[in-house]
């Protein structure tokens, strides 16, 4: 009876590890979600000098508010601005990058998103502007 007890015991005791386990190892369902419509801008070839500012719109499919924490630049020649406002379910916001076009030469630079995502493995999103500056 005793070892009954206990093999039943230990039982149990394997069959709720082994659940919340794969309970950890299940995607995170709800919440925001943010979604770009294009996810690189080329600029092409432009002068020195020329207004090199392109937008990126940033979309909520989410069921929860958006909050984009910060948006930084891969270096101090491109500089992204975003609104830190919540974006509700549905609605979009946009991430403006401008790029130091005094700088001659090709050029590939990122912008990184921070934002509040129920997956910490999936909080950021990385753009991309490419181009090539001419005297």
């Amino acid at each position: 009876m005793t070892k009954r007890i206990l093999l039943f015991a230990l039982i149990s005791i394997v069959a709720c590890l082994t659940t919340n386990k794969l309970k950890a190892q299940q995607p995170t369902v709800g919440g925001p979600m943010l979604s770009v419509e294009k996810k690189e801008h080329d600029f092409g070839t432009m002068k020195k000098g020329a207004d090199a500012t392109c937008t990126f719109v940033v979309k909520n499919t989410g069921d929860a508010p958006l909050i984009l924490s910060k948006c930084q630049g891969s270096c101090g020649c491109t500089v992204p601005t975003c609104s830190t406002n919540p974006v509700m379910p549905g609605a979009t916001t946009d991430v403006i990058v401008k790029y130091d076009s005094t700088r001659i030469g090709a050029f590939q630079k990122s912008v990184t998103i921070y934002w509040n995502s129920n997956d910490p493995n999936h909080a950021t999103e990385v753009l991309t502007i490419r181009g090539t500056v001419e005297e």
